[in-house]
C-alpha cells in the first residue's frame, strides 16, 4: 500500500489528472497534459477519442496515459469492451479504467462479470497496461460492493475503483475502507468522484486508497505545496 504522503511530490504521484467531461476539447486535454507534466501526476485520464493525443504528448515522461473502457455505464458487451481495450493499448494507453456491468452484478451473474473483467485485464496486461475496475459504489449495497471487489480481485484487476464520477455520488471514506478490507494490501484502490481538496485526498489515503482520480489536481497540489513546502 502507498504510504501516507509527507510532501507535495508524493501527493502528485497519487493523482490521475482527469478530464472525462463530454464537452472537453482538444485544447482542454492539451492543457491537462501540460499540467500533469509540470506537477508529475501519476497519469492523465481521458476518454478514448483523446488517447492517442495524450500518449503522444506524454511519450518519454513518467506520466502515464490512462483511458476508459465501457464508460460511463458499463453496459457494453464483453466483446465491445475487449475490443475497446485492445484499441486503446494499441493507441498507447498504459492504464485502462473499465466499468463493470452493474446490472449483471446485481442479478448475481458473477461469472459474466468475472469473464468480462478477465477479458479486459488479460488484454491490458498483454499490452503491458494496468487494468482498473470501476464498480460504481453509489449503485451498490454493502454486499454487492464486497462481491464486486472479490470478483475483480480474482479476475486479474490491478486496482478496484469506486466511481465513474457520473453516478449519484462519488467516493466515500467508508467505501474505500470497505474495499481495502476486502481486497487486502496487494491490489490498488482508486478513489474517484467528488475529491476536490487536499483534505479529501488525505482522508481517502488514510482509508486505504492508493490512487486518486480528480479533475482538480492542480488545486490540490497548490494546497499540498502550501502545506508541505512552506
Amino acid at each position: 500500500m502507498t504510504p501516507y504522503p509527507s510532501d507535495s511530490r508524493q501527493v502528485a504521484a497519487l493523482i490521475d489528472h482527469t478530464i472525462l467531461r463530454p464537452e472537453a476539447t482538444r485544447n482542454d486535454v492539451e492543457r491537462v497534459c501540460r499540467e500533469a507534466l509540470r506537477y508529475q501526476f501519476a497519469s492523465v485520464c481521458v476518454n478514448p477519442v483523446f488517447a492517442s493525443l495524450v500518449a503522444g504528448i506524454l511519450r518519454g515522461s513518467t506520466v502515464k496515459t490512462c483511458s476508459v473502457v465501457g464508460f460511463p455505464l458499463g453496459a457494453s458487451s464483453m466483446t465491445t469492451k475487449t475490443y475497446e481495450a485492445r484499441t486503446l493499448v494499441d493507441l498507447g494507453a498504459q492504464e485502462l479504467d473499465m466499468v463493470i456491468h452493474v446490472g449483471a452484478l446485481k442479478a448475481h451473474e458473477d461469472q459474466a462479470v468475472a469473464a468480462e473483467i478477465r477479458s479486459v485485464a488479460d488484454t491490458s496486461h498483454a499490452g503491458k497496461a494496468l487494468c482498473k475496475v470501476i464498480i460504481e459504489t453509489a449503485l451498490l449495497t454493502e454486499e454487492e460492493k464486497e462481491r464486486a471487489c472479490r470478483i475483480a480481485r480474482d479476475s486479474g484487476a490491478d486496482f478496484v475503483k469506486t466511481s465513474t464520477g457520473f453516478g449519484t455520488r462519488g467516493a466515500t471514506v467508508d467505501d474505500v475502507a470497505l474495499m481495502r478490507k476486502v481486497l487486502g494490501p496487494q491490489i490498488g484502490v482508486k478513489a474517484s468522484g467528488g475529491i476536490r481538496t487536499l483534505d479529501d485526498l488525505l482522508k481517502m489515503v488514510e482509508a486505504g486508497a492508493t490512487r486518486i482520480g480528480t479533475s482538480n489536481g492542480v488545486g490540490i497540489l497548490a494546497e499540498a505545496l502550501a502545506k508541505f513546502n512552506a
